[in-house]
């Protein structure tokens, strides 16, 4: 495995863009209840699948925007977390910071370490003047981590007229 250089680091967390090696890590992530109840079924069920979805994704957005999820890695053991990066959806005016992590890392802050990382980076590298965020009205701990960071919420919204009902949430 070639080693990776991270885009993004801070003391605890590198943010590193994701290779087609990562396919079992994503398999498993995107398959986890929490993923499947708050952000949704990816339909992710093999190896192939889900270096479809790397590829298809991440790497995809990364090359038309210059951004993308990037995965989230412990800096002293090298052991990867979660996603947390920008996305750029069609039905939102601005990118929007999304993150998910394995729950054995839930509760120690890396989520938080990242998406303020992020944000930095949107803003001091990236050059974005608004980052936007959205989350599903149940999932009560990405919306205080969204607010802890500044977000504020701005409307209640479908990204497509058959979806659930979500928050939409903006850098100030």
């Amino acid at each position: 495995m070639v080693p990776r250089i991270p885009v993004i680091e801070t003391e605890r967390v590198s943010l590193c863009d994701l290779t087609l090696d990562d396919a079992p890590f994503i398999l498993e992530l995107v398959n986890e209840p929490s993923w499947l109840e708050h952000i949704g079924d990816r339909g992710v069920r093999s190896l192939e699948d889900a270096r479809s979805y790397i590829r298809n994704g991440p790497m995809a957005t990364l090359r038309r925007h210059g951004f993308c999820l990037r995965q989230v890695r412990r800096r002293m053991d090298d052991v990867p977390m979660g996603l947390c990066g920008l996305l750029q959806r069609d039905t939102l005016d601005s990118p929007d910071i999304g993150f998910a992590f394995s729950p054995a890392f839930w509760g120690h802050g890396y989520a938080r370490e990242s998406a303020q990382a992020t944000l930095d980076h949107a803003r001091r590298v990236l050059g974005l003047p608004r980052v936007l965020a959205i989350v599903s009205p149940a999932n009560a701990r990405s919306i205080r981590l969204l607010e802890d960071l500044g977000l504020h919420a701005e409307s209640r919204m479908r990204l497509t007229a058959d979806a659930d009902e979500i928050i939409r949430y903006a850098t100030p």
